[in-house]
């Protein structure tokens, strides 16, 4: 059985202590940032040597939203402006969204990547911090679920899977999660809007859970709380495989070991540790154990679900993305 933990590399090529490790530990996948990336072929020799180390076609991350949260860039890849700009200054914002995702799809499948972690579908809100205010789509419940869903539907088409974030709802957050913990004082009744977007999306194969305290509905992070992951599970309905953010965030406390631990015992799936530290991800991996049951049946539901891109002129996908917005992707 796979460990329940997702994980990082230092640079942008695979050592061979790294190997040792990654074989030792057998993760279920890995993520990628932008300090492991140069090149189109630099990447797929990384990519390949990731999934060369555990022995078989593990899931390979990053984050390619747009704007700030881009780790694939010019020249080699196109540069996308945030969500939430793009979407007001579409003609047609939910075509926009999945023509950009099928592109995204594109550029990554090439390299070796098959999941982004994309869409955000938390709501913006006029008080939103500014670190997550334009990657999400919208200020409504309405819109967040059409694009959203139009940018997981052009994920898959181009054989990209999608992770929804950050479950059960970000948007309400006004500090920066990477530096501090928010915490959020609405009840229930108001939070509503917030689930919205992922009850309609809990068919998607991936969920990222929120490094966020609603103190109405418990006192840890929703990361580590086994009620508000039972609300994911049940109220919102999301049976997918549910992986926690990035464990080395600061909004959490305690040791990475036991961040990963509490994430484990309140219900996530895995574990996502990003830096590619290498004492780090010893403890988280050594935290997490095993996949559970249910959560190797949810990764292997989930991986399922890849496939190869369908046929598509990229081309004439871009060229229909600038006439919808001007030709503007920066």
């Amino acid at each position: 059985m796979r460990r329940a933990a997702i994980l990082g590399c230092a640079g942008p090529r695979l050592t061979r202590d790294e190997a040792t490790f990654f074989a030792e530990a057998d993760p279920l996948g890995f993520i990628l940032f932008g300090r492991n990336v140069e090149t189109p072929e630099q990447l797929l020799t990384l990519t390949t040597a990731l999934r060369d180390a555990v022995g078989w076609h593990a899931p390979i991350l990053v984050d390619q939203e747009g704007g700030r949260v881009q780790r694939l860039g010019p020249p080699a890849w196109r540069q996308w402006a945030p969500p939430l700009d793009h979407m007001q200054r579409a003609a047609d914002p939910v075509r926009a969204m999945w023509l950009r995702a099928r592109l995204q799809a594109a550029e990554l499948h090439a390299v070796g990547i098959d999941v982004n972690c994309a869409p955000t579908a938390d709501v913006a809100r006029p008080d939103t911090h500014r670190f997550l205010r334009n990657r999400c789509y919208g200020t409504t419940p309405e819109q967040v679920i059409a694009a959203a869903r139009a940018t997981a539907d052009g994920l898959m088409a181009g054989g990209v899977l999608p992770v929804m974030k950050h479950m059960p709802g970000h948007g309400r957050a006004q500090v920066d999660s990477h530096r501090d913990l928010p915490v959020v004082t609405a009840g229930k009744p108001e939070l509503e809007t917030d689930f919205a977007p992922f009850r309609a999306l809990a068919d998607l194969p991936m969920g990222m859970t929120a490094h966020i305290v609603f103190t109405e509905l418990g006192e840890a992070p929703a990361t580590q709380d086994p009620g508000l992951i039972w609300l994911i599970r049940e109220e919102i309905g999301f049976d997918g495989l549910l992986m926690s953010d990035d464990i080395s965030m600061e909004a959490l406390g305690g040791s990475i070991a036991q961040r990963s631990e509490k994430a484990i015992a309140a219900g996530c799936d895995v574990v996502l540790h990003c830096n590619g530290d290498r004492p780090e991800m010893e403890q988280c991996v050594a935290a997490v154990g095993d996949l559970t049951p249910a959560a190797d049946r949810r990764a292997e539901a989930a991986l399922a679900r890849r496939r190869l891109p369908e046929l598509a002129d990229v081309e004439a996908l871009a060229f229909e993305l600038s006439e919808l917005d001007g030709g503007l992707h920066g």
